[in-house]
């Protein structure tokens, strides 16, 4: 029996990661987050003792220093004007030295070889795999950034909510799931942005279990981005929608190595908003 698992890799140690797992058949069949490598491993025991196709959201192979794998590049040449390109990635991180999804890919015992069949973790990235497969001429506005408010971001995830259902239902089996309902009910309900954030990666992380799930049942359907050499990441392969004007608006862009920084601020103080986290990496590089 393989189990697909999708995991929403924290970059930091104390943040949270997300946690989902699908059945041979695809089906839904428990999603979490933790905050730890054994939480995570705990869960694998449970609900994935067999063979595993795992996707993960986190850099798994990064051989560089500094700068940018070619994988990024490469995605951000299609994924950029829908807002969906990636950070660099790079050995200067202390996070990605080793790379926390490498460590726990070598503690399971899976390949990272996007050739291998089961046994195998692949990267993956949401944004871009969103836009692929819900046609989207933009990504869908539900992380925490400044200006968006809660009212904004409970909209924006019941997109998120509505389109995994329009999708990947016929997979997944949404309907029949009861943690489903509850995440669902979560959205409804949330009053305040810690009331999102608590849920954010664990439907991250059904949406990455979904893409390991196409991985093993449809590959000419899925298309590599860098290679196994310098790092990858793997997003469905469909028709893309002309980018949108509903694009986000982002802020200046940010010079070189403050990207890294402002991951740095994000994993440290989760609380952080992303442009919180680039302002102050900004005035940590201009020392002002």
């Amino acid at each position: 029996m393989t189990a697909f698992l999708g995991i929403d890799l924290a970059w930091g140690r104390t943040a949270r990661t997300g946690l989902a797992a699908l059945d041979e058949s695809g089906r839904l069949v428990a999603s979490t987050s933790v905050v730890t490598d054994d939480e995570v491993a705990e869960f694998v025991a449970t609900h994935a003792p067999g063979l595993v196709v795992a996707a993960i959201d986190a850099p798994l192979v990064v051989p560089n220093a500094t700068g940018h794998r070619r994988a990024e590049r490469e995605l951000g040449a299609v994924y950029r004007p829908y807002n969906a390109g990636a950070h660099a990635a790079n050995r200067s991180l202390a996070w990605l030295d080793p790379p926390r999804g490498a460590t726990l890919a070598d503690r399971f015992g899976w390949s990272m070889d996007p050739s291998s069949v089961v046994a195998v973790a692949i990267e993956v990235y949401p944004h871009p795999a969103m836009v692929a497969l819900f046609g989207l001429g933009a990504v869908i506005p539900y992380k925490a950034k400044s200006g968006r408010d809660v009212a904004l971001r409970r909209s924006a995830f019941g997109e998120v909510v509505g389109h995994l259902e329009r999708v990947c239902d016929e997979t997944l089996r949404l309907s029949s799931s009861a943690r489903w309902a509850s995440l669902k009910n979560a959205v409804v309900t949330a009053q305040r942005q810690v009331d999102l954030e608590r849920i954010e990666d664990e439907v991250d992380a059904i949406l990455c279990a979904y893409v390991a799930w196409l991985w093993a049942t449809d590959r000419p359907g899925m298309r590599v981005f860098g290679d196994v050499v310098d790092g990858y990441i793997v997003v469905p392969d469909r028709p893309l929608a002309p980018p949108s004007r509903r694009a986000i608006r982002r802020p200046q862009p940010i010079g070189d190595g403050e990207a890294e920084l402002a991951d740095l601020f994000r994993a440290e103080v989760p609380h952080l908003t992303a442009d919180e986290a680039e302002r102050l990496a900004r005035v940590a590089r201009s020392g002002r």
